[in-house]
């Protein structure tokens, strides 16, 4: 059963693939979340989204570290330091499994990192638990750092 609490969170997801986008909203809309998602396909276009949000709406930023011009790696570094942005949980969605990436990112400031499964299925599942996890399940701040 969906937290009525939640209802207007926002999933920013940073994808520059059309078909792993594809793949995230099918699963969304799977998982039966009431959330509204948002698209950018580059670290820099995902920050200025984050930054032209409204204060007062939860957000959580689905993230592929490998986008053209600014990759996740620099943007997920630039929302931990930004005091306004760094409350937002940053799951990092990747195909790299590579240990250096996966500590990178925690070091960062992620708040978690999943291997993209190379599979359409197993994909899309991943996907229907990740969205009903972190906005069914999770305590959310909202932009800014004020709890709901």
């Amino acid at each position: 059963m969906p937290n009525t609490k939640q209802l207007s969170v926002i999933l920013v997801v940073i994808e520059d693939s059309d078909e792993d986008f594809e793949t995230f909203t099918e699963g969304v809309k799977q998982s039966g979340v009431m959330a509204e998602v948002r698209r950018a396909t580059t670290g820099d276009a995902g920050l200025t989204l984050l930054r032209e949000l409204a204060p007062d709406r939860p957000v959580i930023v689905i993230m592929d570290l490998n986008t053209p011009a600014t990759d996740g790696r620099a943007a997920l570094a630039e929302i931990k330091a930004d005091p306004a942005l760094r409350t937002i949980p940053v799951v990092v969605f990747s195909t790299s499994a590579n240990p250096k990436d996966i500590g990178l990112c925690y070091a960062a400031g992620a708040n978690a990192y999943h291997v993209k499964p190379v599979c359409h299925p197993n994909h899309l599942q991943l996907v229907i638990v990740l969205a009903s996890y972190w906005v069914n399940s999770a305590a959310l701040a909202v932009v800014g750092g004020t709890h709901l």
